[in-house]
């Protein structure tokens, strides 16, 4: 697939993913969300050990793109539902279930279906620019692509109703306070440390980053003896690595363990 609406390379392991329609703040058509599921299929079939995630521009991305026919604009025959199965909710699966991790760099707007798909990484930094917002209240709709489930969990019931309700933009600082995301910098460090981080990722234990992502997801919903379960089941399989074999010889012999991913 040739790409016109993002930006997407692996090099050293990292994968890059931009959403690249900045003249639209990178609002997101059918279009652009096949690209991205394309996309973050290649992330896994090519053995990436970490996606980082941003926007080009002045957002990170706006959500979906109205003038592209997005929203439904009062057409009561109209199934809202049906463009959230057949692209948003797909894309917001691929990037939870990805076998490695997901650091996202949010500069500007992360709104609506972006703010689900900035806050699905596992490493959010921000820009000091950047805002998180839930606009659909303003336009007569719900929140969509994982924000009912995701936000209370991240806030608390408090703070993700208000912030679903009211549609109002929560700055990066406040949701640095508010648990949403990392970090919070300067708007000209942004990519810089986002990069760094990713690149620390991708030196580490890819199956074992692999399995926290999975562990974190399912304890989110299950009980503590079920979690422990799970740990155990886990651990059973990281332990079986090269990479924790290495992690002990590299302990051992007091120096820095190598990863392979594997």
């Amino acid at each position: 697939m040739a790409y016109e609406h993002i930006d997407f390379a692996i090099t050293d392991g990292i994968a890059t993913l931009a959403i690249n329609r900045p003249e639209k703040l990178n609002a997101l058509s059918q279009q652009s969300l096949d690209e991205m599921m394309h996309a973050l299929d290649r992330v896994a079939d090519e053995g990436a050990r970490v996606l980082l995630m941003s926007g080009n521009g002045r957002a990170f991305c706006s959500g979906a793109d109205l003038s592209a026919g997005g929203r439904g604009g009062g057409d009561a025959a109209r199934d809202m539902g049906a463009g959230l199965e057949s692209g948003f909710n797909p894309v917001l699966e691929r990037l939870v279930r990805l076998p490695c991790p997901l650091v996202t760099a949010v500069n500007g707007a992360a709104a609506g279906g972006g703010c689900g798909y900035a806050l699905a990484g596992d490493i959010v930094i921000a820009g000091r620019s950047a805002y998180f917002l839930q606009p659909f209240a303003n336009i007569g709709l719900v929140p969509d692509v994982g924000a009912t489930w995701l936000l209370p969990r991240l806030a608390g019931k408090a703070r993700a109703t208000a912030m679903m309700m009211l549609g109002e933009r929560i700055p990066a600082d406040l949701a640095l306070e508010w648990g949403l995301i990392y970090q919070v910098v300067e708007d000209a460090a942004l990519m810089e440390t986002a990069r760094l981080i990713a690149a620390r990722l991708a030196t580490g234990p890819t199956v074992a980053y692999g399995l926290m992502r999975r562990g974190i997801a399912m304890a989110m919903n299950q009980s503590l003896t079920d979690t422990l379960r799970m740990e155990r089941i886990h651990q059973r399989e990281a332990g079986r690595t090269a990479d924790h074999a290495e992690g002990v010889a590299a302990f051992l012999e007091k120096r820095k363990p190598v990863f392979r991913g594997t």
